[in-house]
């Protein structure tokens, strides 16, 4: 019988094995926000498509995860007049598939069904993805152009002043997110420039024509999603589509900021043709 060759020891990377952690099964918003005040560094988890990954590639390491899946009242989509309000831990299969959603603002409905794959659309949340802030999310772009509300158990936010950074918001310690309030739109528009593996946005562009007058979001082009106001400008005044600064913008394997800058007046051509 031939000898075993002796296996070389596999390192924590190597097995993918996540730190310890302890975990929470919440049951109400104030039992959630407690148990996350407890932990050294706990963090909230409902659909878990972006923190479990980020956990495993040793990103991140909280001492304790909140689960807030099972809390009654946190899903779910309701038309209410001219807002739009979808409950946090709504997945986006579920924004994707709502006829109410369809019917009152079908470009938001049509963004959430091109996001990752159904295996992400099916788990993957509406409030965990505005709670991570990443800079190549698709609904930061919707929320800023249709002037979207953030609802938490604290207050309410408005979509211009939640996005502070790359993967910073304006939430609190504690603060968690319940729902989000969207106005229904005259008409909107959303295009992005897909990554062909992961369906991130290397540049997305929402547009949206409101009460306030033509509101442009777009993501993936830099750290944090943002509102286009030079070309807000130049559609309110009837002017061409100005040229975007590279300035500030990401430069990464996947695209240069010189590219993402053209990508920006492109995609915002394409979104304002969906809007129709």
């Amino acid at each position: 019988m031939a000898a075993v060759p002796p296996q070389p020891n596999k390192t924590d990377w190597e097995t993918n094995d996540m730190y310890e952690f302890e975990y929470h099964k919440a049951t109400s918003v104030d039992d959630a926000v407690a148990a996350q005040k407890k932990g050294d560094d706990a963090r909230f988890l409902a659909g878990g498509h972006t923190l479990l990954p980020t956990m495993k590639q040793r990103l991140a390491s909280p001492s304790d995860l909140v689960d807030i899946s099972g809390i009654s009242g946190l899903g779910g989509i309701t038309v209410s007049g001219d807002t739009v309000t979808i409950g946090a831990t709504t997945t986006h299969g579920e924004v994707a598939g709502s006829a109410d959603v369809k019917k009152a603002i079908p470009a938001l409905a049509a963004m959430a069904g091109g996001i990752g794959d159904p295996q992400v659309r099916s788990c993957g949340t509406i409030g965990g993805s505005l709670a991570n802030n990443d800079p190549a999310a698709d609904y930061p772009a919707a929320v800023l152009a249709l002037g979207a509300t953030i609802v938490t158990n604290e207050r309410e936010i408005a979509g211009d002043d939640f996005f502070v950074g790359l993967f910073e918001t304006a939430l609190n310690d504690g603060e968690l997110i319940t729902a989000v309030k969207f106005p229904v739109p005259t008409k909107a528009g959303y295009s992005k420039f897909p990554n062909p593996a992961s369906r991130y946005a290397v540049v997305g562009v929402m547009y949206a024509e409101t009460s306030s007058g033509i509101r442009v979001g777009v993501t993936g082009a830099g750290p944090s999603a943002f509102r286009a106001n030079d070309i807000e400008a130049a559609f309110s005044s009837g002017s061409d589509i100005p040229a975007s600064s590279a300035a500030d913008l990401n430069s990464d394997i996947h695209a240069s900021a010189d590219y993402r800058a053209h990508l920006i007046g492109v995609m915002t051509k394409r979104a304002v043709e969906a809007a129709g």
